[in-house]
C-alpha cells in the first residue's frame, strides 16, 4: 500500500495554514521537493508527529524518492500573503473578481510545474482566471515514483495523488485534458489547440521535455517512460504479457533514468539487459564514483550490463523483440525501453519565435521569454544553454513567475543552484556532483 504522502505542493499548502507552522521546522528534499514537517512526522516510516529532524536516524530515507537524510535542507515556504499585498499595491486596487471577458493566465502543461504554478497563483489571487491545457489526463502524481513503483508494488491508483478533475475543482481552474497545444499567435495573443483556440492575457509554457529517441529505435516498438500515462500502459503490458512470469526487458541507455528503471524492474523480479554506447553505466561521471560501485551493487540482481554498443535495428519476431547492434550482436526481449535522454519540444517555441538555446531561453528575474506576455518554467526552459530538468527548482520558479504574472512590486528572482544529482537506485543510492 502506498504511504499516505501528498507531495511537496500540498505539503506547502498544508503547513502554511497549520497552527504548528511557527513552532515546527520544515525540511525539503533537494531531489524531489517533498517536505518533512516536524509537526506531522512521517508515520509510515515510524516517525511520530513532533519528531525533530535532528532526531531522525541517519538511515531514514525520503518516502517519496528514497534519497538520504543528508539530501534535506531547512525550508521556508513562500509568504504568499506578502505576494498578494504586493500585487494589490502594484495595481492600486484590491484583488477582486475580474471581468468574464478576461482570458487570464493560460498554462500549457499539467505536470508538476503547471499544477504548482496554478496552486501558487490561486493562493495569491482567488479570482484570477486560470486555464490549464494538458496533452494527457492532467492527474497529479509524483514523477520520481515512476522509477521505484514496480519494486514497491504500486498500481496506477496508488500513484495518482489527485485526479486532474479534482485538482481543477479544488483550485477553481479550467482544465482542458487530452488537449494538444499546436500554435501560438503572438500578435492576437491566441493559443491554438486540438480543441479550439484560446485567448490569453499571459501564456506560460510548462509542457516539459519529451523522450529523445534515435531513428534506430522504432517509436511503435519501444517504451518511453517519461510520464504517468506511459508508465501505466507499460505496467499493464508487463502484467498481461503473453509470456507469464518474469519478463525480459531490454533498456537502451544507461544514464540516470535507464539505471533507475533497471534497478526497479530487477527488484520487481524481471530480467534486465542494459545497453549503452559507453563502457560503463552513468558514464557522465568518473567510473570510480558511479559506474563501478553501481555494477558491484547489482551483482546479485538479474541485471546484465552491455557497454560499448550502438543499436543498428530493432525488429519484432512473433511476440518477441530482437535488437541488433552495429557489431552484429543480438539481444532478445519481451519489452524494449528507450532511456536515451530528453529534448524540449520545439513546435510551440518556433511558432512564437521564442529565443532558443537548448530549450526556451528565459530571464531568471521574471521567468519571461523573449516575447511579451509569454513565460516558461520547468523542464522546457534553459538558462545560458543549460536545461533545467530537476523537480526541486520548480517550486522556486513558481513563486518568481507568480509574482511576475500578478504584477508584484518585488519579484523574487529565480536563483539557479547547482544541485547534486541523486540516482534513485535503491540497491545502491548515489549522490553525485552536478556536471556544468
Amino acid at each position: 500500500m502506498m504511504p499516505n504522502h501528498t507531495g511537496p505542493a500540498a505539503a506547502v499548502k498544508q503547513v502554511i495554514g497549520s497552527s504548528n507552522f511557527l513552532s515546527q521546522a520544515l525540511y525539503i528534499c533537494l531531489a524531489c521537493g517533498w517536505v518533512y514537517n516536524e509537526a506531522e512526522g512521517d508515520v509510515d516510516s515510524g516517525l511520530a508527529p513532533g519528531t525533530a529532524f535532528a532526531d531522525i536516524p541517519q538511515d531514514w530515507a525520503c518516502p517519496l524518492c528514497g534519497v538520504t537524510k543528508a539530501d534535506f535542507e531547512p525550508f521556508t515556504p513562500p509568504d504568499l500573503s506578502t505576494l498578494r499585498l504586493q500585487a494589490q499595491h502594484a495595481t492600486g486596487t484590491p484583488i477582486v473578481r475580474v471581468r468574464n471577458s478576461d482570458p487570464g493566465v493560460v498554462i500549457v502543461g499539467a505536470g508538476h510545474a503547471g499544477w504548482q504554478l496554478a496552486q501558487t497563483l490561486r493562493q495569491a489571487n482567488a479570482h484570477l482566471p486560470i486555464t490549464l491545457v494538458s496533452a494527457c489526463s492532467g492527474h497529479r502524481y509524483d514523477k520520481p515514483m515512476l522509477s521505484v513503483a514496480i519494486a514497491r508494488g504500486l498500481d496506477g491508483s496508488a500513484l495518482i495523488r489527485e485526479t486532474g478533475a479534482a485538482a481543477a475543482e479544488r483550485l477553481q481552474v479550467k482544465l482542458l485534458a487530452d488537449t494538444h497545444a499546436v500554435h501560438i499567435c503572438t500578435t492576437s495573443q491566441q493559443l491554438r489547440t486540438t480543441k479550439g483556440t484560446l485567448r490569453y492575457r499571459q501564456l506560460v509554457l510548462a509542457h516539459g521535455a519529451q523522450a529523445q529517441v534515435p531513428p534506430s529505435l522504432p517509436m511503435d516498438i519501444c517504451w518511453r517512460i517519461n510520464h504517468l500515462d506511459a508508465y501505466l500502459k507499460f505496467r499493464s503490458s508487463l502484467l498481461h504479457s503473453p509470456r507469464s512470469g518474469p519478463q525480459e526487458v531490454l533498456i537502451v541507455g544507461a544514464g540516470l533514468v535507464g539505471c533507475e528503471l533497471a534497478n526497479d524492474l530487477a527488484l520487481g523480479g524481471h530480467r534486465i539487459t542494459l545497453i549503452d554506447a559507453s563502457s560503463t553505466p552513468l558514464s557522465r561521471w568518473p567510473i570510480e564514483l558511479a559506474g563501478n560501485p553501481l555494477l558491484q551493487a547489482w551483482k546479485d540482481l538479474p541485471i546484465r550490463f552491455e557497454g560499448g554498443l550502438n543499436v543498428k535495428q530493432v525488429e519484432r519476431i512473433k511476440q518477441r523483440l530482437r535488437l541488433t547492434t552495429d557489431c552484429g550482436q543480438r539481444f532478445a526481449a519481451d519489452h524494449l525501453i528507450a532511456a536515451t535522454g530528453l529534448a524540449t519540444p520545439t513546435r510551440l517555441a518556433q511558432s512564437a519565435r521564442l529565443k532558443w538555446y537548448q530549450g526556451i531561453e528565459i530571464n531568471p528575474a521574471t521567468m519571461a521569454t523573449s516575447q511579451p506576455n509569454i513565460y516558461a518554467m520547468g523542464d522546457c526552459i534553459s538558462l545560458n544553454g543549460t536545461a533545467s530538468r530537476f523537480i526541486e527548482p520548480i517550486n522556486r520558479q513558481a513563486v518568481t513567475l507568480a509574482a511576475s504574472l500578478l504584477g508584484a512590486c518585488e519579484v523574487p528572482a529565480y536563483e539557479v543552484r547547482h544541485l547534486a544529482v541523486r540516482v534513485k537506485t535503491s540497491t545502491f543510492p548515489l549522490t553525485l556532483q552536478a556536471l556544468h
